[in-house]
């Protein structure tokens, strides 16, 4: 996963749903609503189902649902009611600064008085859900760029929605301690995780190791400048939506403090997920309009860091899919490990 989330699985149809990872009864039942067609009228036909670490998502037509799994993790709970309603909220209210008409509210699952589930009844509630516009998945920024039909047009009004979301964006909350804490005890998991891994990729977390340890004033000038906002969390290709206009879906809602960051850390971490899509002029061109937009010449060793930090975060992530009890796609895992440890060593970006 991202720091939130797995790949998303392939798309399934309701009648494939018994391999999924949802193995109390209770969610299992209400799957079993969402997944049905039925269950959202007439002109819908099918319902695909998609899997992450914490959500399960139902495509049904022009609308998609997001459950939340009862799960624990170090970095979040969800096994209350309570707290799936108030992250639920929270992600409409944070997504709506990037995708205002993507996120269209919350969904009840409620039992009915015969004992059935329904999709808003009346009855008491068992379960909330994100209620969202369905994207189309061929205009995704992943897609586009497989296909080589970005434009240079495109990039700069999403660097337009960038730059008005940061400038716009409320201020972090971290001091120079606080902020500078928070990137070496993220890179410490990653490092820990590489060692275990393969040893070679460490000559880059050890890069990363040596700027925190002796360059941490540019970091702290950062903060003392106001550059830090609470912002997107997890701003990959596959968010970024340049339909008619470009929207950026999926923030990371649940943790306040892990979307406490520098825009052009958010920038660096795009561009290399482009880069390693093929298209490293993407994120080129979005740090230079961006740097214009914002008045921000960021000096060009903190661009440096950012990437090199972001890679070894991605590789660690990767690897975390091979400690799942049924990792799915493990053979995917390693290579996307590795190949985002050599595209750290080597993606310069320039603002």
């Amino acid at each position: 996963m991202s720091r939130r989330r797995a790949a998303a699985a392939a798309p399934m149809t309701g009648a494939a749903m018994n391999g999924l990872g949802t193995r109390d009864a209770a969610t299992q039942e209400k799957v079993a609503l969402l997944a049905n067609p039925a269950t959202h009228g007439a002109q819908v036909r099918a319902v695909e189902v998609v899997e992450t670490h914490m959500s399960l998502l139902f495509l049904a037509g022009d609308t998609v649902y997001k459950l939340k799994k009862p799960v624990v993790y170090p970095f979040l709970d969800f096994s209350s009611l309570a707290a799936r309603a108030r992250n639920c909220a929270d992600e409409v209210r944070l997504n709506r600064r990037l995708a205002p008409q993507v996120y269209l509210g919350l969904s009840r699952i409620t039992r009915q008085r015969g004992g059935a589930l329904a999709l808003d009844g009346d009855g008491a509630v068992v379960d909330w859900l994100v209620r969202m516009r369905r994207l189309p998945r061929r205009m995704m920024l992943d897609q586009r760029i497989a296909e080589a039909t970005v434009t240079a047009a495109e990039i700069d009004a999403l660097a337009a929605l960038l730059a008005r979301f940061y400038a716009e964006a409320e201020r972090g909350r971290l001091d120079g301690d606080g902020y500078v804490g928070q990137l070496r005890a993220e890179h410490a998991a990653s490092r820990r995780a590489l060692a275990a891994f393969e040893p070679d990729g460490l000559a880059l977390a050890d890069e990363v190791q040596r700027f925190l340890d002796h360059d941490h004033g540019l970091l702290r000038a950062r903060v003392d400048a106001g550059r830090i906002v609470d912002g997107h969390g997890d701003l990959r290709a596959e968010h970024v939506c340049l339909d008619a206009a470009p929207v950026v879906i999926d923030c990371l809602e649940f943790n306040e403090r892990l979307r406490q960051v520098d825009p052009f850390d958010e920038l660096a971490f795009l561009g290399l997920d482009c880069a390693r899509l093929g298209a490293a002029w993407i994120g080129e061109r979005l740090l230079a309009r961006l740097s214009a937009a914002l008045a921000d010449a960021v000096d060009a060793r903190v661009l440096r860091f950012y990437v090199r930090y972001r890679a070894c975060i991605r590789a660690r992530l990767a690897l975390a899919h091979l400690d799942e009890p049924q990792p799915r796609a493990a053979e995917r895992w390693r290579p996307q490990a590795r190949a985002y440890l050599k595209l750290g060593a080597q993606f310069s970006p320039r603002s």
